[in-house]
């Protein structure tokens, strides 16, 4: 965002007007001018350290990239002038650019020194506090807006929003409240009968969220008041009805919910949470007979919805579930629906379901192969894929409770039937992935991608399996073809932040021991997160703008828990897992180790060897080489795509390069696992690995009391853990021959602590 100086010092109005000319350009992005009117103005030797004019055009040359030269003159002009609250608001700017968002703080607030009310600066401050999440900052910075602008809708909606995420929900909602009723005021076309149609849905909005903190306050007595008080403002009836029914289940007000609840299943049939609601509103949900009642009701009201005949098999048991699930099943088959397993799969976590359920397909396929009717009794024959699709039901159920011979058995028969469908080559591929027999598995996903390869998804999916199978080549050279063209599909996939091929990429380079390899692709993955961090950053504004204030606070929460992605988890133990062996096998002791394996070969052995070694070298040269070739073909691109009006490039400097042998070749990896385990401790504490990895790393750290916090942790996650078994007793060895060198209190303490341990596991 361009400075906004009061008063631009010691400059006669002729260089006055070219230094606004300056500000001008560089809001339109004209940098080659900007440049050209700076240099007129500090080229004249009366002005040549003009510390303004010095800290535009650092500023400019920073947009074109030229980070050291912007530096060195924003630096100058701070020098020439330290109470120019312009150079200090320059200096934030380029902070700013760099990421560096405390020092950044920094130099707004002392820009503010010496122009305390500059709404520009005051903005870009508290843009910065609310992306590093600083809430008290934000707060008094939004209250410093709030009193110099408090016509602009933006600064009671930023500082209720403030105290909002402090929790102080009464005085949030006053200041909604109070811009509410502004609002009302100053619309007068609604006064004069015409409609506004943004007005209308900005002042919904605004009393959606207001309620929005009324509930989270844990007021919902109020909350319903006031969305009943406004009801006829409101315009998103969906989310006014899902709300205030809530609201009545919460207050015991269970025939209003009921009606409600009826209403949306009216509107949608296929929304499973209304026909939970509508359950609770009747307190039947642990009442089978009764649930079983209100869906043959439902079902006669709406015959086409699929949720309707779907949810009773949830809590239906022995005879009638048999009676509900042989319609539900005959309907899918005939339509040939591929995802029926899926559908039913939660079932199976009930055994006698699952026998239920083998037992009437079973059935259904003996009938189809003896008369083409799903049973004898049956007037109409069956359509001819109904078997095909028994077949492959089967095979997904046999496949799914471990029984791989049969469930090769059964798609086998299928694809005698149709030997055609991809479905039930993608089908055996699974089957043989689950039994273990990766090569097999790769074999039969990538002859289903060959019968359509232009299908995205076949192609992706062939690709992970070779990744399985550690075939990175292969893969890469698979989904090269919906890469763009000019560029490595490895960078180009790391462009469009392709994460599962990334961290199948990772799992594979650590298996084959190619640690450096692995690293980068974790750190690509953490980039990539931080990326998704950054990209909230125009939304600051954006949603003040727009009054999008529900889905606001839904994106800042969002962002606050961001690393407990599972994408990033897999991500983080590959990286843990390589820097701990790492740790424990540093590279410079492999290469003495074949150092001496080569002395004890023989002429001839390591003649073979040199020549291997040569050939490899050759061939990694040839790779860099591409991979130069590649990496500028890239940046032509993003020039090309950069470039603006005037010519010039815009660009920030790339991210630093991630050199696979500079990366196995750290000197600290636990500290380096350390970054990717502190994420996980706070947002991944559910995952038991997350405490396993952590007792891995604090052992080698010699961390006792961490150590023991590890396992504690993990035997409150699952004490019956095999691994968390074999951490606790080695634990307790290593403290029974150490527990005598720790300093006071901690002998007495760990005999206590694991005490409790023990007295834990025992309860459990």
């Amino acid at each position: 965002m361009t400075p906004n100086p009061v008063t631009v010092k010691s400059l006669p109005p002729k260089e006055n007007a070219l230094f606004k000319r300056i500000l001008k350009c560089y809001e339109q992005k004209l940098y080659k001018n900007g440049l050209k009117f700076a240099k007129q103005i500090l080229s004249n030797p009366q002005f040549a350290d003009h510390a303004e004019t010095l800290a535009m055009k650092g500023l400019i040359l920073n947009a074109l990239g030229r980070r050291e030269e912007a530096y060195e003159y924003v630096r100058r002009g701070l020098r020439n002038d330290l109470k120019s609250h312009t150079c200090w608001h320059v200096f934030g700017l380029l902070q700013r650019s760099e990421r560096k968002y405390d020092e950044a703080i920094k130099c707004y607030r002392n820009a503010l020194k010496w122009d305390s009310q500059n709404i520009q600066i005051l903005r870009e401050l508290s843009i910065v506090q609310i992306h590093t999440r600083d809430l008290v900052g934000y707060r008094d910075t939004r209250h410093q807006l709030f009193k110099l602008k408090p016509g602009q809708r933006a600064s009671w909606i930023g500082f209720a929003i403030a105290y909002h995420l402090m929790k102080d929900y009464e005085m949030a909602f006053k200041i909604l409240d109070a811009l509410r009723n502004t609002m009302n005021q100053d619309n007068q076309q609604m006064q004069q009968g015409r409609k506004d149609a943004t007005f209308e849905y900005e002042r919904s909005e605004l009393l959606l969220y207001q309620n929005m903190i009324l509930e989270e306050s844990g007021d919902i007595l109020g909350a319903k008041k006031h969305l009943l008080d406004h009801n006829k403002e409101i315009i998103d009836r969906v989310a006014f009805n899902e709300t205030i029914a809530r609201y009545h289940i919460h207050l015991e007000e269970y025939v209003q919910a009921e009606t409600i609840y009826r209403k949306l299943i009216q509107s949608n049939q296929e929304n499973k949470v209304y026909y939970e609601g509508l359950m609770r509103s009747l307190r039947i949900e642990e009442e089978p007979e009764e649930k079983s009642k209100l869906f043959n009701e439902l079902k006669a009201q709406y015959p086409r919805a699929a949720l309707v005949k779907r949810l009773p098999l949830d809590f239906t048991e022995e005879a009638q579930f048999t009676d509900l699930l042989r319609p539900y099943v005959i309907s899918a088959l005939e339509k040939g629906a591929p995802t029926l397993f899926t559908d039913l799969r939660p079932l199976y976590k009930n055994p006698s379901k699952v026998v239920i359920i083998q037992n009437l397909v079973e059935g259904f396929v003996t009938q189809l192969e003896k008369n083409s009717k799903f049973s004898e009794v049956d007037t109409e024959r069956a359509p001819a894929s109904g078997l095909l699709w028994a077949y492959y039901y089967l095979a997904k159920h046999y496949d799914h409770i471990g029984n791989t011979k049969t469930a090769l058995h059964c798609v086998n028969k299928a694809i005698d039937h149709t030997p055609t469908l991809i479905e039930l080559l993608t089908c055996k591929a699974k089957i043989y992935k689950h039994s273990g027999d990766i090569t097999a598995a790769v074999e039969n996903m990538n002859d289903a991608r060959e019968m359509d390869t232009a299908d995205r998804y076949l192609n992706s999916k062939c690709a992970k399996y070779m990744l399985r199978a550690d075939k990175v080549s292969e893969a890469t050279e698979i989904l090269g073809k919906f890469t763009r063209e000019g560029t490595s599909p490895m960078d180009n996939l790391n462009e469009m932040q392709c994460m599962w091929f990334q961290t199948e990429c990772a799992r594979t380079y650590q298996r084959v021991g190619m640690w450096g390899e692995a690293l980068k692709k974790c750190l690509e993955v953490d980039r990539h997160f931080h990326e998704i961090i950054e990209d909230q950053y125009d939304f600051h504004s954006y949603c003040l703008r727009k009054m999008t204030l529900r889905s606001y606070i839904k994106l800042l929460r969002l962002e606050d828990i961001l690393h407990s992605h599972p994408f990033y988890f897999k991500a983080a133990k590959v990286a843990i897992d390589v820097y701990i062996y790492l740790h424990d096998n540093p590279l410079k002791n492999q290469s003495s180790d074949e150092q001496n394996n080569q002395e004890n070969l023989s002429p001839s052995e390591l003649k073979k060897l040199k020549n291997k070694e040569r050939k490899a070298k050759k061939r990694a040269e040839l790779e860099q080489q591409a991979a130069a070739a590649a990496a500028e073909k890239k940046n032509l691109h993003q020039k090309q795509k950069q470039t603006n009006e005037d010519g010039e490039s815009h660009h920030p400097d790339s991210a630093e390069e991630l050199v696979p042998d500079k990366l196995a070749a750290t000197v600290e990896p636990l500290q380096q696992a350390m970054k990717f385990l502190e994420p996980l401790l706070s947002l991944a504490a559910h995952n038991i690995e997350t405490h396993i990895l952590a007792y891995e790393i604090y052992s080698r750290k010699d961390k006792p009391l961490l150590m023991l916090r590890s396992i504690r942790r993990a035997l409150k996650v699952d004490p019956d853990n095999d691994t968390v078994q074999r951490l606790l007793v080695k634990f307790q060895e290593t403290m029974s021959t150490r527990v005598k060198t720790l300093p006071e209190p901690l002998p007495e303490f760990m005999k206590k602590e694991l005490e409790k341990v023990y007295a834990f596991k025992k309860i459990n």
